[in-house]
């Protein structure tokens, strides 16, 4: 059975090693509660204490979701359901720093801290202070934040694990088993990529109780329900599971209102965006914008959710799943989130029979200072008019850009300059930078 403690994420470990010591800039890991931000922490004082140079006492490691380390600090909670007051938790983590030598802090959870931006920029203006805190929060990112920094933060964006991950970690606890890469996705896919769920070795209902209670509710009362004080969250739990269902479908809030309406659900435009807000905020849900190929412009309207876990989403909505090929999207657009990429939804207008028609192309990805990168996502694409049809957007864009057809299609090839790879290929091997 795989035990969490041996997993490790080097991605983002060296994203840690990377800043070590860069003594003027808080390191902030943020991502959906239990994708592994505190093992992180964890694997990193580990390795800290591995290079000799530092002593057990130089690290102070602060879990704020533990109630014994808060009783310890004498932090309590306000009306507003925050820990209070900062200056408590300063006081303390002055007194545990060592004189005259390099001292690392992590405070996990930081932003259940109220004015929790106090501590961490008192302490960055110390002499001889690693300042590290994970957040589940991406509202904690405001823009009070960049100004009470200064800009001098660096945010690692964490999620549960991509496919790369899950199968290095899959096929080390289960050397036994001969499996294929096609077989471990469609595990990765139903049985969740948090890391916690591999030590359950594949049982349902364990996944299913871990996935429901320890990841979804609590991370939707304590970040959507608690933060927005919302009464009904029966209508919620309808609006999430409707937007899970919906991954990878071009929408709007109007429409999501009709459809809701429609089934017996009344739900406003204004508390539909509340919603979303939340979930995305608390990073159980993506947006992709829209971007305009021939305008090179962003366009408002519509736009598509992913969500973060595929495997959350089955468990959630209670049935194997039924469309594998947003499925697979949705797995391509948190690759592509995780190499760094912006990554928006293409539209192109052409002529069709003398009318003006848009086409999509999944994604247009882009890092920054980097050029256009377009994507097209295809379950299978052997047969001809699913080939033709997977790769007209393709070539209907003019630039010279890179352009990629990513399906389950064995081998890889090039079409008109496209770009033909098996997605498990790209998944596994594809550089991550």
């Amino acid at each position: 059975m795989a035990k969490e403690h041996l997993i490790e994420r080097p991605f983002y470990l060296e994203k840690l090693k990377a800043w070590k010591d860069k003594e003027d800039l808080v390191k902030i890991v943020t991502g959906v509660r239990r994708c592994g931000k505190s093992k992180l922490f964890t694997l990193f004082q580990d390795y800290l204490l591995k290079t000799k140079k530092v002593q057990k006492s130089q690290i102070v490691a602060i879990n704020l979701e533990d109630p014994l380390q808060v009783r310890k600090i004498g932090l309590t909670l306000n009306d507003k359901l925050l820990l209070s007051d900062y200056n408590t938790l300063l006081d303390f983590i002055l007194s545990k720093l060592v004189k005259g030598k390099m001292c690392y802090v992590f405070i996990d959870e930081v932003q259940l801290v109220e004015n929790w931006q106090q501590v961490a920029n008192a302490l960055r203006l110390q002499e001889n202070v690693d300042v590290y805190l994970t957040g589940s929060n991406a509202y904690m990112f405001s823009s009070d934040l960049a100004n009470s920094f200064g800009g001098r933060y660096v945010e690692i964006k964490m999620q549960p694990f991509s496919f790369k991950e899950y199968h290095t970690a899959y096929m080390l606890s289960h050397k036994d088993e001969a499996l294929n890469e096609n077989a471990v996705y469609n595990r990765y896919i139903t049985e969740s990529g948090f890391p916690q769920t591999l030590a359950f070795n594949g049982d349902r209902q364990l996944i299913s109780d871990y996935l429901l209670n320890t990841v979804y509710l609590n991370t939707i009362q304590k970040d959507v329900v608690k933060r927005f004080n919302i009464a009904q969250s029966d209508k919620l739990d309808v609006f999430v599971n409707y937007l899970f269902d919906n991954i990878g479908n071009e929408t709007s809030l109007r429409n999501i209102e009709k459809v809701l309406k429609s089934s017996g659900r009344q739900i406003s435009v204004p508390t539909i965006d509340l919603y979303i807000k939340g979930l995305i905020d608390s990073y159980l849900v993506y947006k992709c914008d829209r971007y305009d190929i021939k305008g090179k412009q962003m366009l408002n309207g519509n736009a598509k959710y992913y969500v973060c876990d595929l495997g959350l989403r089955s468990v959630l909505l209670g049935h194997e799943d039924r469309d594998l090929g947003h499925v697979l999207e949705n797995v391509v657009f948190l690759e592509l989130l995780r190499r760094g990429y912006k990554v928006n939804v293409g539209t192109i207008t052409v002529q069709s029979k003398g009318e003006r028609k848009d086409i999509e192309v999944d994604f247009v990805a882009q890092k920054a200072g980097g050029i256009l990168e377009y994507y097209q996502v295809a379950l299978y694409t052997l047969d001809k008019d699913n080939f033709e049809r997977e790769i007209r957007p393709l070539e209907q864009i003019q630039d010279n850009y890179p352009k990629y057809l990513l399906s389950l299609d064995f081998g890889e090839g090039n079409t008109n300059g496209i770009k033909r790879i098996n997605v498990l290929d790209w998944l596994l091997k594809g550089d991550i930078t």
